[in-house]
């Protein structure tokens, strides 16, 4: 099973580099050499190009498929090459995780590739190829990191990820596009800094101890005797560090602007992935200081992240006019309650943060998805000019409505019983003051998106579509539907599944500790 371990970026480099090599040419269907000795090399094209579109779909399942079975997996700990790579539960699960979230944004961001004119499939482009490998890399740097037995390797991977995203976030061009990828940068590099600090203090801490490390079964197992000051520098640095990734306030400003910037699967794959990830991360750090220092300095940490993030989200919601904006802010929300339920601690809490992490990664790359389309169609982003899409696109409404019930945790879907169980386990902790508080703004959440969604959805169009401003895809307003049907259908049931989705979730959670 430690072989298993590579598949993930092995498959993620190689699609990669098929991605980014050059494809033949193209001759003109109406040129002279059209026909003819030459007559395969369109084909050839044409296969290419539905190689590097469908790159990053195919390390997503592989993705999946290998967290899966990792999952199923009942005996010893994979391991491979020492600490560098060990799936525990916990690593499997988010493993899992990255792969579903990826399959979903690339699967439902596939957009149609033939010609409107001559229905001849089309060669992918330059930035198309640099498009698609840049996926690939983002997703096997995600695999690495919660995969990796090692914290100085997760924050190689984490950084990774900030260089491959930076340009994502930039791929369409434009003035807007290139500040959001520029401040993306300044700010992600200024936290992935602060956590690379507090990574090297926790590694001067086991070298004081005797044994220099950075992997997490020896630092979270109590035998080595690290200095309780050290660490409380080196967990609340990393902590601000990765909370900074993670969107959580008030290090949040960089989101709304790359994540409303970006292609709409980039930002499916950047709020339901990398946010993902970057808490993780901070799971990790707060197993390990609450062994040593116990739990108080990160759960105070989080908790007031996590009461800031959703007066940050609630607040300018409300007031929002752009839609993808909008999401982003969602964004922010969730990493809110996550961060609550963290601070929170104990086993219900636990699991209830890694249901929600599920549930919310596929609601909002679906919902990331169901947005592009919309602006596709509609060719603005802003919510006052986009108006009965019910009558006018019901293909654009009906997933924009489920996934914003998904989003919002009405029930049957799974982030309703994650949310009530972290309200609950949090007021049994003592925390009920926190939990009012957070009822209280998620509602005010509630409050803004049903508004905003009734607004783009109900009555009647008052004019005709806007005018794109820049030209866009043939058919770039439609796209698979079987991949949004199976991500929300998923976050419909997996509440009702006690078995084995309830072992996992509390096998993975007991990775953590129950503090």
């Amino acid at each position: 099973m430690g072989l298993l371990l590579l598949l993930p970026p092995v498959a993620a480099l190689l699609a990669g580099l098929a991605a980014a090599a050059p494809r033949p040419a193209v001759p003109s269907a109406a040129g002279p050499r059209a026909a003819g000795p030459r007559s395969g090399v369109p084909a050839l094209a044409g296969l290419a190009s539905a190689t590097t579109r469908l790159s990053g779909v195919l390390v997503s399942a592989i993705l999946l498929a290998t967290g899966v079975a990792l999952l199923v997996h009942r005996g010893a700990v994979p391991t491979l090459g020492g600490d560098l790579l060990r799936a525990d539960a916990l690593s499997a699960l988010m493993l899992t995780v990255v792969g579903a979230v990826g399959l979903t944004a690339t699967w439902a961001g596939l957009e149609p590739r033939t010609s409107p004119a001559t229905s001849a499939p089309t060669g992918a482009t330059r930035s198309e190829r640099r498009y698609a490998a840049l996926v690939c890399v983002f997703l096997g740097a995600m695999a690495i990191a919660v995969t990796t037995d090692n914290l100085g390797v997760l924050w190689v991977a984490v950084e990774a990820t900030t260089i491959a995203t930076a340009f994502l976030v930039g791929h369409r061009g434009g003035a807007r596009s290139l500040e959001a990828a520029w401040k993306y940068v300044v700010l992600g590099s200024v936290g992935i800094a602060i956590a690379l600090l507090g990574t090297v203090l926790l590694y001067a801490a086991s070298r004081s101890a005797g044994e220099p490390t950075l992997s997490w079964t020896r630092l979270v197992s109590g035998e080595l005797p690290l200095d309780p000051a050290l660490v409380k520098v080196a967990a609340g640095l990393a902590v601000l560090g990765f909370a900074t990734k993670a969107g959580l306030a008030p290090m949040h400003s960089w989101l709304p602007d790359a994540h409303s910037q970006a292609p709409a699967p980039v930002s499916g794959l950047m709020s339901g992935v990398l946010l993902a990830v970057a808490f993780y991360a901070i799971l990790r750090v707060r197993a390990v200081a609450a062994v040593v220092i116990g739990p108080g300095l990160v759960r105070g940490l989080l908790l007031a992240a996590g009461l800031g993030s959703l007066a940050v989200a609630g607040a300018l919601i409300l007031r929002q006019r752009d839609h993808k904006r909008m999401l982003a802010y969602s964004s922010i929300e969730h990493m809110g309650v996550l961060a609550v339920g963290a601070a929170v601690g104990g086993p219900v809490a636990l699991a209830a943060v890694l249901l929600h992490l599920i549930g919310h990664g596929l609601a909002k790359a679906s919902l990331f998805v169901v947005a592009g389309r919309v602006l596709a169609s509609e060719g603005t982003t802003t919510i006052a000019e986009v108006r009965g899409l019910l009558s006018r696109r019901a293909d654009l409404a009906v997933p924009l409505v489920v996934g914003m019930a998904a989003l919002l945790g009405f029930p049957p879907f799974a982030l309703f019983f994650s949310e009530v169980a972290i309200v609950l386990a949090g007021w049994r902790a003592g925390l009920g003051w926190a939990m009012a508080l957070v009822v209280a703004l998620l509602l005010v959440v509630v409050a803004g998106l049903v508004r905003a969604t009734a607004a783009m959805t109900l009555g009647r169009a008052e004019q005709a579509p806007a005018v794109h401003d820049e030209p866009q895809a043939h058919g770039a307003d439609r796209g698979p539907v079987l991949p949004l049907v199976l991500a929300l259908g998923t976050t419909a049931v997996i509440g009702f599944v006690a078995s084995p989705v309830g072992d996992v979730l509390t096998r993975a959670a007991a990775v953590l500790g129950l503090s």
